[in-house]
């Protein structure tokens, strides 16, 4: 089959697309026709060797995917072949096929394209989880949240809306503000033009926001506590940034506020329970129409270099996916 191998640390560019072998079936696992893999940032920290997962060479890149089920592990039950579904896959993506844990695995709901459904299995249950089980949003809160025309970005002020928090979003340039707008942010912020912290400030009569979302890290969270209301939550997602900050804790004593992290994927070790609660909250969102997927673009297999490289140069909005 085709696929993208790794079989050495290498940047985007050098990524080329090989004949590889086909993935065995295992129990408890599915075997997958690729019709969409979802691109993100780790992608390319894995492939350089600089993440925290280090597989062992080769290997086929791409955490998530939608397909079409062509066979089924030993054990296995709920799916059948020719089901179409979304799946967290960890590695093996970026391929013609794949083979998925079946647990990690779900249907796509009626309406969603292999796009979305590819678009799907990280970024959303990521906002989700930490804007409810971790940052208690409330109705009526003030959500800041932070890059927001990102993946985790709209997934967030999507989710926030449909909690029935007010939202304001931060972004650079018109055009990704834009994109915040469409998924439902009140307040738009230009980080460019202003600073965030007088504008949340003077959006919220002084207070500041109840809940902030940060992927950013670096002076964004820095900057973040200048404008938390009290008793806020300041919501820990990543470090697109590159700068991982810190805090003196009198800062969080004074103000009465939390911060609080937010790592998804060790849900499957730690609290497997709410992983199947968290995609039911967020397929019966999608079923409402609260959420919805946004793509920015999808590229073919041979593509996969440009596609990771426009997601590092921060030229992308939403979701960016790769079609086997």
């Amino acid at each position: 089959m085709r696929a993208i191998v790794v079989d050495r640390w290498m940047q985007p560019a050098e990524l080329k697309v090989v004949e590889a072998p086909e993935p065995r079936l295992l129990p408890g696992t599915l075997a997958v026709d690729v019709k969409a893999a979802g691109c993100n940032f780790f992608d390319i920290l894995m492939a350089q060797g600089q993440y925290q997962v280090k597989p062992p060479f080769p290997f086929v890149p791409g955490a998530e995917l939608a397909g079409v089920v062509t066979g089924l592990g030993e054990g296995v039950g709920g799916f059948a072949v020719g089901d179409r579904v979304l799946a967290s896959a960890g590695l093996g993506a970026f391929a013609e096929r794949a083979v998925v844990s079946a647990r990690g695995a779900w249907p796509l709901p009626e309406g969603m394209s292999f796009a979305e459904g590819a678009a799907f299995p990280i970024v959303y249950p990521t906002s989700y989880a930490g804007l409810v089980y971790r940052a208690a949003l409330a109705p009526g809160e003030d959500l800041l949240v932070h890059a927001a025309a990102g993946g985790v970005g709209i997934a967030a002020v999507q989710i926030g809306k449909a909690l029935g928090a007010r939202v304001l979003a931060t972004a650079g340039g018109a055009d990704k503000l834009e994109v915040a707008r469409a998924a439902g942010a009140d307040v738009l912020i230009d980080y460019r033009d202003e600073d965030f912290v007088a504008r949340v400030l003077a959006e919220t009569g002084g207070k500041g926001a109840d809940v902030i979302y940060d992927p950013v890290g670096g002076d964004v969270f820095d900057r973040s506590l200048k404008c938390i209301a009290w008793n806020g939550r300041l919501l820990v997602i990543g470090f697109a940034s590159g700068r991982i900050p810190e805090v003196k804790a009198n800062r969080i004593l004074l103000k009465n506020i939390a911060i609080t992290g937010l790592h998804w994927g060790a849900h499957a070790s730690h609290e497997p329970e709410k992983i199947p609660a968290t995609f039911e909250a967020l397929f019966d969102l999608y079923r409402r129409g609260a959420i919805r997927p946004v793509i920015y673009r999808t590229y073919a297999l041979e593509q996969t270099p440009a596609a990771l490289e426009a997601l590092a140069s921060r030229k992308t909005h939403g979701k960016v996916i790769i079609t086997p």
